[in-house]
């Protein structure tokens, strides 16, 4: 303890140490390990190259309508060749994985998700090739008119998650979006490596990403169900398997925000 002092010298506050404060408080303060190298090189997949990109779009409520139909006929024009295909052409080394309108969550938005096979350079010339597309560049000049605001990440794929691929529906489809705490992204990546041979046991899920530009400790689970019944039922059975209830409650504290979107597929979504 140490003594202050005011100016009238009338009075005398004690008061504890700063030092001795910052060392009581240092008790609680959450230590990460240091590393030796980039949790993108420890968690991602090393046989291929993928990158994905992440899209949301705002859509203004009265123009989700037409948005849809102007996303679904640019799909359409990329996949049977009126324009060079971005689904088999060389030239556009990216794929569209799924296209989605939200149901429950954030209303009036629509998601994207693209895979570029062949990473940051197949990216580069995607986007290079698409700004000489004057179709292309009607489009998005046409969308721009329709959304109140629109963002995107860049994600690359956990290791030990299966890669999306297209499947037959009906299907809803949920997106899981946590917002780790800094540092955290290799303690999630390592209870999740356990997590999701509980979690494929009714073949609901679809893909697995972490965030690389945007904003940061981002993870997105990707999940397929019949319908919100079924989600529920394959959600509570995950609880009677041995080993999910300790997942949950290590990896709870890892989150800073979290949140559920359901979607519904557009009729041009691979994933159906």
């Amino acid at each position: 303890m140490r003594k202050l002092q005011t100016s009238t010298g009338n009075t005398t506050v004690r008061c504890t140490s700063f030092r001795e404060d910052s060392w009581f408080k240092s008790l609680f303060v959450r230590k990460v390990d240091p590393r030796k190298d980039a949790h993108s090189h420890l968690l991602a997949k090393k046989e291929d190259n993928n990158l994905y990109k992440i899209q949301f779009h705002n859509v203004k409520p009265e123009c989700l309508d037409i948005f849809c139909s102007y996303t679904q006929l640019y799909v359409f024009i990329f996949s049977e060749g009126v324009l060079p295909s971005i689904h088999a052409d060389p030239e556009y080394p990216c794929e569209l994985v799924g296209t989605w309108n939200t149901w429950y969550g954030e209303q009036d938005q629509a998601v994207h998700l693209w895979r570029y096979r062949g990473g940051y350079p197949a990216l580069t010339e995607v986007m290079n090739k698409l700004r000489q597309n004057k179709e292309f560049m009607n489009y998005r000049n046409e969308r721009g008119k329709m959304l109140l605001s629109r963002r995107n990440q860049l994600l690359l794929e956990f290791s030990f998650w299966n890669e999306p691929v297209p499947r037959p529906g009906p299907n809803i489809y949920e997106l899981r979006s946590y917002q780790l705490r800094p540092g955290t992204m290799i303690e999630w990546g390592n209870y999740w490596a356990r997590a999701i041979e509980i979690r494929q046991q009714n073949q609901e899920s679809v893909g697995g990403f972490f965030s690389q530009i945007g904003s940061l400790y981002t993870v997105h689970h990707l999940w397929a169900y019949k319908d919100l019944q079924s989600r529920e039922d394959t959600r509570n059975a995950a609880w009677q398997r041995d080993g999910w209830d300790q997942i949950v409650y290590y990896t709870v504290p890892l989150i800073q925000h979290m949140e559920s979107r359901i979607m519904i597929p557009m009729k041009t979504s691979p994933l159906k």
